[in-house]
């Protein structure tokens, strides 16, 4: 690969990760601590591309002042395989991939986040006072699978997350992330009722009711049954993540 080759490609790579990290498209891949070290990764390689053009420049006119021949003039090869690694920097720039969804819970199974193991030692504390309380979908499904005081029962929530159906259920999933997309693992949650039944996997909704007590077990996978009152079509997030 030729020089000039290279420092595009490293200008452009550089440029499209300071361009996720600043329109947040990065959530997609990473947790949001991981956000100035993008930034910084990216204005390095940028700033690495841009000197080594300009040094370049600079010492080819240097050559044509004294008369001597360009280092690559002898050596000319086509550059076109070179020019295809662009083809996923300008796919990053022009079309972000989405973050993981539905065919990833399907494909991994669920479970509860390992910080539920060190809670159980302990009591969940008590949720906090109102008629309906947000919850986190994980920590949802850590109370109902770790929880032997039973915070959840006859409580109110409201919950958000995406619709993924399988095997005749409708369920609503999150994915939880320690660092990065790469090792996420799914926490679900199946919707009774059939109130979520037709939209279409994927699709987010908030949904308000209440759990089924006793449904979340190692069999299932630590999916408790819930029972809506209400299921609301929202907005995807723009930290579509959990962690």
């Amino acid at each position: 690969m030729r020089r000039e080759t290279q420092n595009i490609l490293l200008i452009l790579l550089g440029g499209a990760l300071v361009k996720i990290a600043v329109n947040g498209d990065y959530l997609r891949y990473v947790k949001p601590a991981q956000q100035p070290w993008i930034i910084a990764g990216g204005a390095v390689m940028v700033l690495l591309g841009a000197v080594a053009i300009v040094r370049d420049l600079l010492a080819a006119r240097a050559k044509a002042v004294a008369g001597a021949e360009p280092e690559h003039a002898e050596h000319s090869h086509s550059a076109r395989p070179a020019w295809l690694l662009l083809v996923p920097v300008l796919a990053v720039f022009l079309v972000a991939p989405p973050a993981l969804g539905a065919d990833s819970v399907i494909r991994t199974e669920a479970r509860v986040p390992a910080s539920a193991a060190a809670a159980n030692a302990a009591a969940f504390p008590p949720l906090p006072a109102g008629n309906v309380v947000p919850l986190p979908l994980n920590e949802f499904v850590s109370r109902a699978g770790w929880d032997k005081a039973g915070t959840l029962t006859g409580r109110t929530v409201s919950l958000t997350g995406f619709v993924v159906h399988t095997d005749g259920t409708t369920l609503l999933a999150r994915l939880v992330i320690s660092c990065c997309a790469a090792d996420a693992f799914p926490v679900t949650v199946r919707l009774r009722g059939g109130e979520a039944t037709h939209l279409a996997s994927d699709a987010w909704i908030q949904v308000t009711g209440q759990v089924v007590p006793g449904t979340a077990t190692q069999a299932n996978s630590y999916t408790p049954d819930f029972t809506p009152v209400s299921v609301t079509a929202v907005p995807v997030p723009n930290d579509p993540y959990e962690y």
